[in-house]
């Protein structure tokens, strides 16, 4: 058995090295980036207005002047116009270029405008108002995003607007999620009183989906020789494979052992924590193996605490877990690490971890109810309320939250 910490080591040492394509843009959404995007010039690349209204000097403003003849009318997507009278305005458009020689816009909605003079109706301006300046977005050169993203829609457009037609991404990376076990049936299927429908599949394959990756689910039952050849299946179409169940001492539990014999080789089995102690975890030179206690509360940890850092590092990303404040006094006598359910709340701008009770590792229906796990260390049994742990969170937070 291994600690968190060196389960961590392990993992995190044997990343998955996927392979590279180009696609067009409009292909690219929900794929994962793969290449450094740089900004082919300033954005924006020129003094560009952003509100309608007149372009002044803001000098004249502060003179006094308050009505401004109207010049001309500079319209996006056309040549830079000139101011040739400091008391004059040019009339702009959203998009236009700033007309030389000026450097405030004042909007349609606080002006006047009769017999070709905009009166301004407000007794106080800012200077360079309603103007975004050249290179106020990026410099030309700088980068604009890194390897390891998830693309969305607004990433498209940035590929756009510096010319990029195709980008590279990380290939597809073949996944199975492989749910172990006699008791358990389809989601569409009626259990009898034995049985209970799957759900870590769906919930590890939604959990990827996050990450942009797609899964195939499979389902195979607890005889021996038909885990084996299944298995055997499985591994000639799949690089990356997440077992549920099948990993403890029980009298069925032949994953590991079948594992080894088709030659993934073990690199531990067994983690002293709680929940998850039966974790597996083994390599060979075309696969990732990572095979989780069957426990829905076990498996929901497992996936967020360990798989989801190494594939984030797999494709470059670097993640690191945000720390919480523990909210009560809590204890925990076994010599083990232990992963406290908690709700998160944001108090004064910290994360404060209010522990959830739960009725253990298979109490899924607890997870709606809370927002991650705190992790306690091994090395301690009372944890006192405002120290600070690390927090692993598998609910989706804000940006204010987590």
């Amino acid at each position: 058995m291994v600690s968190v910490e060196e389960a961590t080591s392990i993992i995190l040492s044997h990343p998955f090295i996927p392979t590279i394509e180009k696609v067009e843009i409009i292909l690219a959404t929900d794929r994962i980036l793969a290449q450094s995007i740089e900004a082919d010039r300033d954005f924006p690349p020129f003094d560009r207005v952003s509100m309608d209204g007149i372009a002044i000097q803001f000098e004249a403003y502060q003179k006094g002047v308050r009505s401004f003849g109207i010049q001309d009318v500079q319209a996006a997507g056309k040549p830079q116009l000139k101011l040739t009278q400091q008391i004059d305005c040019l009339e702009v458009m959203t998009g236009a270029m700033l007309p030389e020689g000026t450097d405030t816009v004042i909007q349609y909605e606080n002006l006047e405008i009769r017999n070709n003079v905009a009166n301004v109706l407000i007794k106080e301006i800012d200077k360079g108002q309603h103007v975004h300046f050249k290179g106020m977005g990026a410099k030309e050169k700088e980068k604009l995003l890194s390897p390891g993203m998830k693309i969305s829609p607004a990433e498209v457009a940035l590929f756009a607007s510096i010319g990029k037609s195709h980008v590279e991404v990380y290939a597809s990376t073949r996944v199975a999620i492989i749910s172990t076990g006699d008791e358990l049936v389809g989601i569409d299927e009626i259990p009898l009183a034995h049985q209970i429908r799957k759900s870590n599949s769906y919930a590890l394959q939604a959990a990827l989906g996050e990450l942009g990756l797609t899964s195939t689910q499979f389902h195979i039952t607890d005889h021996k020789e038909t885990l084996k050849n299944r298995l055997v299946e499985i591994l000639a179409s799949h690089e990356l494979i997440i077992l549920s169940g099948g990993v403890s001492k029980g009298k069925f539990d032949f994953v590991p052992e079948i594992l080894e014999s088709l030659g993934i080789k073990k690199l531990f089995h067994g983690v002293s924590q709680k929940p998850g102690k039966p974790f597996w975890f083994g390599v060979s030179d075309k696969h990732t193996v990572f095979a989780l206690p069957g426990n829905p509360v076990s498996t929901y940890m497992c996936f967020y605490r360990f798989i989801k850092p190494w594939i984030q590092k797999s494709f470059g990303t670097d993640y690191s877990f945000p720390q919480a404040i523990l909210a009560e006094d809590f204890s925990f006598k076994p010599n083990l690490t232990y992963f406290l359910q908690v709700k998160i709340k944001n108090e004064s701008g910290k994360l404060t971890a209010y522990p959830a009770p739960g009725g253990g590792s298979g109490d899924f229906a607890n997870l709606k109810e809370v927002d991650g796990f705190v992790e306690l260390s091994a090395s301690q049994e009372k944890f006192k309320a405002m120290e600070v742990y690390p927090f692993i969170p598998f609910r989706r937070g804000d940006s204010s939250s987590f």
